[in-house]
């Protein structure tokens, strides 16, 4: 009976302090002279203002998510300093990592390999607060790998309840953690491992035809949704496309210059950029959901996909990766984005709309995958695929113009 009413009393005390600091929050406004990549963090927290509210989440989940924009939000404290916002970082990680380094509703049996990209963000809070439950967390987290079901051909499967499917999305939640971790751990032996995941996915999704990535490719070609004779799903959907190109990006960060096939990434990066500089839309600057029918009836300019492929081409171009002329290409994206996606209230309070919410493929209520689906999924504000990217893309833009951060 008392171990009851203690509960009773600790939920609401939970519901009152979030009720509270939502109430202080709503209070606040964000002035439009700060760079975009603040104004959108502190928004964020403003709508959230617990971090494990993210995602539009009712109760605690560890998720990819969250993992998207906290990191983003970590590259914000890192650039210009606050300590609120690494306190909200921090939140997370102090709610759902537990002191034996144990993660609250994390599965590893499950073999979900988005759950991995929330561990980005950890080895920056465990470089910063020597707490060695999050270095517990991590490797916990590296253990998942070790026996997370593989193809043949040593690709990763995306989830164990997809069996020999690859998808492009997964990559992005697998690969930077995998390289980070094998770089602050000494571990190149992990490194060829790594590399193999970008090329042996490339393998199975690209269409000659159209001259894109496909989403996803069941390898055993069992799915109702994979074609006969390749395995490949039906179309390219943008922000599939754009997590590829953000796991391009980010991983070369870890992989050192002298490690064999390193170069390979840089090829498969060049054709992503070439794909992105051919589908950009002329008139708005921005991308489509479904590319391989952009413009097509139905189809509509998304922004997790656009400010995606801003963010990659943005920093690839900064890293020497691709030739520069594609930074005019990033300028014209970012500004296309912030005409077509961004909203700002009179509170200050920015808002990216447009975000296709879900997408994939199979699964209990079944998904084909076919033009018809991509186009009729939800679309909300503020989704978390849009938003991380868009702080990032920010950041990126305003390393250009150290000088004038603000564009209207």
């Amino acid at each position: 009976m008392k171990n009851g009413m203690n509960k009773t009393i600790s939920k609401f005390l939970l519901l009152g302090a979030i009720f509270c600091s939502t109430q202080v929050f709503a209070q606040k406004s964000i002035s439009d002279k700060l760079p975009w990549s603040i104004r959108m963090t502190e928004s964020e927290m403003v709508r959230c203002p617990e971090s494990w509210q993210l995602d539009f989440q009712p109760k605690l989940k560890w998720d990819y998510c969250h993992g998207l924009e906290l990191q983003a939000m970590l590259d914000v404290y890192d650039r210009y300093g606050d300590d609120s916002i690494y306190d909200y970082a921090l939140a997370y990680a102090d709610t759902m990592i537990m002191q034996d380094g144990n993660i609250k509703t994390y599965k590893l049996k499950e073999y979900n390999i988005d759950r991995l990209n929330s561990g980005k963000f950890l080895f920056r809070i465990y470089e910063q607060s020597k707490n060695e439950k999050y270095k517990k967390a991590l490797d916990l987290l590296r253990s998942q790998l070790d026996t997370h079901p593989r193809n043949d051909d040593g690709g990763f499967w995306h989830k164990k309840i997809y069996p020999h499917q690859m998808w492009l999305d997964g990559i992005y939640m697998g690969a930077p953690f995998y390289a980070e971790y094998a770089y602050r751990n000494n571990r190149p032996q992990d490194y060829q491992d790594i590399i193999n995941q970008f090329v042996t996915v490339a393998r199975h999704t690209y269409d000659p035809v159209n001259d894109v990535f496909r989403h996803a490719c069941d390898v055993s070609k069992q799915e109702k949704w994979a074609d006969k004779m390749t395995g490949q799903s039906a179309h390219a959907w943008g922000r599939a496309m754009g997590w590829y190109a953000m796991a391009l990006v980010d991983v070369l960060d870890f992989i050192p210059k002298h490690e064999p096939k390193r170069d390979t990434l840089l090829v498969l990066l060049d054709k992503v950029a070439e794909q992105v500089k051919r589908l950009q839309d002329k008139k708005s600057g921005v991308w489509y959901q479904v590319l391989d029918r952009s413009g097509d009836k139905g189809n509509y300019l998304e922004s997790s996909a656009s400010t995606m492929f801003v963010y990659t081409l943005f920093k690839a171009v900064r890293m020497g990766y691709i030739d520069k002329s594609y930074l005019n290409v990033a300028e014209k994206g970012y500004k296309g984005i912030l005409k077509n996606f961004i909203e700002v209230d009179d509170k200050g309070l920015v808002t990216i709309t447009k975000a296709c919410a879900v997408a994939g493929l199979g699964g209990k209520v079944y998904r084909m995958g076919d033009y018809d689906y991509y186009i009729n999924e939800k679309i909300r504000d503020n989704d978390p695929k849009a938003v991380g990217p868009f702080i990032m893309a920010s950041l990126e833009w305003e390393r250009l113009h150290p000088s004038y951060t603000v564009l209207k």
